[in-house]
């Protein structure tokens, strides 16, 4: 398989983690969507990352359609994602939160970088949606006395919230009054220490 886009993604860099886990080889190509345009078109129309494509040439785009595929190939009791309910809608409930919350700081990131003249109405719409999405986040992570967020092992809604965390933290440094998330700060710390975050990583660098 082959893994197109950066790290500094965090939607790449979860699917990066899961194939990592899952010991899925992978060839990465770490284009990006604005310098390597033109190579990522052909195979994704859309040009956008995450792209994988198949042993069998097939492509594979958006984390959360990749991801679901990636879970298949996963031994059973061995999936990110719990197969049976309530568990499965509960873990997905997180997740899309987490993704949800990168999504709003990935538009905010380019209102400010891409544009000469700012819109401040979907400025203020996206830090009240970053905002609104921290707290339900960290309400419901500190709710919990597990040392994940749904029992003894981590899933891909652990995975998520951190990936989505470090790129605030880095795309808008200083937007965030960290402190006042004690529970998801020390979440996306204990992730970020296990082997394969430090493996599956690259700091963000923001786009020509």
């Amino acid at each position: 398989m082959i893994l197109i886009g950066q790290f500094d993604s965090p939607f790449v860099r979860r699917v990066g983690i899961a194939l990592r886990l899952y010991a899925i080889p992978f060839e990465h190509r770490p284009w990006s969507v604005f310098g390597d345009a033109e190579k990522i078109r052909p195979i994704n129309p859309l040009t956008r990352v995450p792209t994988l494509v198949l042993d069998d040439g097939d492509v594979l785009i958006d984390s959360a359609a990749i991801l679901d595929f990636v879970d298949s190939l996963a031994p059973e009791g061995r999936a990110l994602f719990p197969r049976a309910e309530p568990d499965r809608h509960r873990q997905l409930k997180i997740a899309a939160l987490a993704t949800g919350l990168a999504d709003k700081a990935v538009s905010l990131f380019y209102e400010k970088r891409l544009h000469d003249v700012t819109s401040e109405i979907w400025s203020n719409r996206c830090r009240t949606q970053i905002g609104s999405a921290l707290d339900a986040l960290e309400g419901a992570r500190a709710a919990l006395s597990s040392p994940w967020w749904f029992g003894e092992t981590f899933g891909h809604a652990d995975i998520a919230v951190a990936c989505a965390l470090r790129f605030v933290r880095e795309a808008h440094a200083g937007l965030i009054d960290w402190p006042a998330y004690p529970a998801l700060s020390a979440h996306g710390a204990k992730m970020e220490a296990l082997p394969v975050f430090a493996e599956i990583s690259q700091p963000f660098i923001a786009p020509a």
